[in-house]
């Protein structure tokens, strides 16, 4: 997913674009992931066909959002951690709950399919040929499992949530600044 565009239709005339930057994944077989213990009413989601949003509140008050993938009846996700929002400051939608917020995205969100029909997609994206190196790393913001390296996020990008450490954030001149292609 690194380099696609997530988009959310506002308005008939109004798109909010935002390039995907760093995501987390989680799987069932894993202690952090939601699904990993049972299946409730809360994690049900996780368990449907992939290319579905899944929505949830963490902390009680920031919400995240996953996209569904694998094979149903099986928990599995993808954390869309942070974006790149071209004209938009860098940090707008760096980390899980600062892109929800951006966007506008809560629990009535959860479940609702991955399509251009519900107002809310990811398009094609950019080769790391456009953006360069990608940086595999460990999860962070989670208690167990932590020592997976299931984080990705492109390193010539400024809107990472938090880099590795040694991995210092590009300077103006350096960094990748997409830049968005039409979708509609």
């Amino acid at each position: 997913m690194l380099g696609c565009q997530l988009i959310k239709k506002e308005s008939e005339n109004l798109l909010i674009k935002g390039i995907i930057v760093e995501t987390e994944a989680y799987s069932q077989e894993e202690p952090s992931c939601h699904g990993h213990k049972s299946r409730t009413h809360r994690n049900e989601t996780l368990f449907a066909e992939p290319g579905r949003f899944y929505v949830y509140i963490t902390f009680g008050i920031h919400y995240c959002l996953n996209v569904v993938t694998g094979k149903k009846n099986w928990a599995n996700g993808v954390l869309i951690r942070s974006l790149a929002i071209p004209n938009e400051h860098e940090k707008s939608a760096a980390g899980p709950g600062l892109l929800t917020k951006r966007y506008g995205l809560n629990r009535n969100h959860d479940n609702l399919e991955v399509s251009i029909n519900n107002g809310l997609w990811i398009s094609k994206g950019f080769t790391t040929k456009e953006f360069g190196k990608i940086i595999q790393t460990t999860r962070i913001g989670i208690t167990k499992a932590k020592h997976l390296p299931w984080r990705w996020y492109i390193q010539n990008s400024r809107s990472i949530s938090k880099r590795v450490k040694g991995d210092l954030t590009p300077s103006l001149n350096d960094s990748w600044r997409p830049s968005l292609r039409e979708t509609l």
